[in-house]
């Protein structure tokens, strides 16, 4: 197979489904006003609450949601081979992701921005309230301390990367200042940080950084790991204009540039689909394809972290509920581009068959390093850039999106512990430097507490991190579907990939559950049993809910 028909192919869809599917979910369904009153101008305290340019609003939410979530998900998932995780990223994008994050735009926006498991206490009722911010917890502290690792390693093993990623901060506090201060219009800032970002791409391979192995004592990668974490809490309670839009903005171009030439490269090359179309000779240990291919591959298709970045920062910044549908609807379909990408440089980026299956000897193997690798053959191959530049491009394209995502993903659990401090009278948890210490502390005591001295904790919870975040997303589509049902809106388009992701995500829960226990692992064992019951509980709270919004639009009408 080509991988270029099927890049051709991938896209098409995604542009039907914004286009067309889009459009009528937003006004149909979600009936977005442009003249609602946000609660970006309603509450604009210009730290937080900031109406906000879609297009700049689009690349905060479009980056922190991408994280390397759809590089490593897709990029694990074509063991199973290349066809299910095609169709699994470009139907997932259309029908459950697009939906997914603009309805959690448009809950959030009529609700005064609160997160979607805050407003859940009212929409569904404080039970499930209790236990959806328990899962949202779970959530953000898995992302926060298992992207620093991630990140970490990166800069490890690709020195060459360290000065663009870390130089990536100072160019978006210029822009910051550029474009809000209007010194400079958003077309030529925009041109401006993109050139300046390629620039240190370019010269990154010529001045690499090595982090000692040892440092006072600790780990090259524990260093690298306390830096990533005192960056995020400083970037979590500044202003969202001074670093967090500028960041994501800038790196959502450089993504469209980095897809450009990937791409460009994929069809004038037009390799072939290396790995098996569907593989049935899949290592020993690799497990069942169906759920696990639906929590494998979540960023992407869908994932619940999207609904806390939805409601979270970006219901916060959106100028006109219409936005919604740029920002959410087309920040997936740049993420399901972005999993596209990945499966195709992981299933066509390798001389042969026995190179992919060498790289492909055991469950969980490829994810970022297929990608690098196999991105850097097309392009080395494709376009002629020399392969060492080729691998710090991607390289860089997967630590700055880990890092987008993690400073989001601080000032979510920020916010989780202040909407505690609300919710059961704690002042003091209310204000952002206690908040944000605890959630820095938490993400830390995790990484170093579970992890020991390297600082690699969230690597151990990790395994749960693909149900618990499915679980979620499933949970906002209830939330969601609650909501148009109280509306007397049709439901449909909702409840029917809420009903299969939940289901999915059940029985993943239930695989996961045995594995754990024939292999011992007592923790996760139980970590797993915490999440099915919450699964259970909050799915049972909603329902009940849902039947009583039901009976209450009859009776009315």
């Amino acid at each position: 197979m080509s991988a270029a028909i099927l890049l051709a192919i991938g896209l098409v869809l995604m542009a039907l489904g914004y286009f067309i599917y889009s459009k009528f979910i937003a006004e149909k369904i979600y009936r977005l006003d442009p003249d609602y009153r946000t609660p970006a101008n309603e509450f604009e305290d210009g730290i937080d609450f900031v109406p906000t340019n879609k297009f700049v609003l689009w690349g905060h939410h479009f980056t922190s949601v991408a994280g390397a979530a759809p590089i490593v998900g897709p990029a694990i998932a074509v063991i199973w081979g290349w066809a299910p995780a095609f169709a699994w990223v470009v139907f997932g994008t259309i029908f459950f992701a697009g939906v997914h994050d603009t309805g959690a735009i448009w809950a959030s926006v009529r609700n005064k921005a609160r997160s979607v498991g805050s407003l859940t206490g009212d929409v569904v009722g404080k039970r499930a309230r209790s236990i959806f911010m328990i899962v949202i917890f779970l959530v953000l502290l898995m992302v926060n301390a298992v992207f620093a690792v991630v990140i970490a390693n990166l800069m490890m093993s690709f020195p060459t990367a360290v000065v663009p990623v870390w130089g990536a901060i100072i160019v978006a506090l210029i822009i910051g200042q550029l474009i809000y201060r209007r010194i400079l219009s958003l077309p030529v800032v925009s041109v401006l940080g993109v050139v300046a970002l390629y620039a240190m791409i370019w010269i990154g391979p010529s001045v690499p950084l090595q982090m000692p192995a040892e440092v006072a004592g600790m780990s090259g990668n524990a260093m690298w790991i306390l830096l990533l974490f005192l960056y995020a809490a400083i970037a979590s309670v500044l202003p969202v204009w001074v670093l967090l839009q500028p960041r994501d903005y800038i790196n959502g171009l450089q993504l469209f540039v980095g897809l450009i030439v990937l791409y460009g490269a994929i069809v004038l090359l037009n390799p072939t689909m290396i790995a098996p179309m569907l593989n049935i000779d899949v290592p020993a240990g690799t497990p069942s394809m169906v759920p696990l291919l639906f929590v494998t591959i979540a960023c992407g298709a869908i994932s619940g972290f999207h609904g806390l970045v939805s409601s979270g920062t970006t219901s916060k910044q959106l100028n006109r509920e219409t936005d919604a549908r740029f920002v959410g609807y087309f920040g997936a379909i740049g993420e399901g581009g972005l999993a596209l990408a990945a499966i195709l440089v992981a299933s066509a980026g390798f001389a042969s068959l026995a190179d992919w299956q060498a790289m492909y000897s055991a469950f969980g193997q490829g994810g970022v390093k297929a990608f690098v690798e196999g991105g850097a053959f097309i392009i080395h191959n494709g376009l002629g850039v020399p392969e060492v530049t080729a691998a710090t491009l991607l390289t860089v394209m997967a630590a700055l999106f880990a890092g987008t995502t993690m400073d989001t993903g601080l000032r979510l659990q920020r916010y989780i512990f202040q909407e505690w401090g609300e919710i059961y009278k704690q002042e003091w948890m209310t204000k952002p430097l206690p908040a944000t210490l605890l959630a820095v502390g938490t993400c830390l005591l995790l990484a170093f507490g579970a992890g020991g001295a390297d600082g690699s904790g969230g690597m151990i919870i990790w395994p749960l991190f693909g149900t618990t975040n499915q679980l979620l997303a499933g949970l906002t589509l209830l939330v969601i579907t609650v909501m148009l049902v109280h509306l007397r809106r049709p439901m449909w388009f909702t409840l029917a990939p809420l009903c299969f992701l939940l289901v999915m995500t059940v029985i993943a829960l239930l695989f996961q559950l045995r594995s754990f226990y024939e292999t011992g692992n007592w923790f996760l064992l139980g970590l797993d049993i915490v999440v099915l019951v919450a699964a259970v509980l909050v799915a049972l709270e909603c329902a009940a809910a849902l039947k009583r919004h039901r009976a209450l639009a009859a009776s009315e009408s």
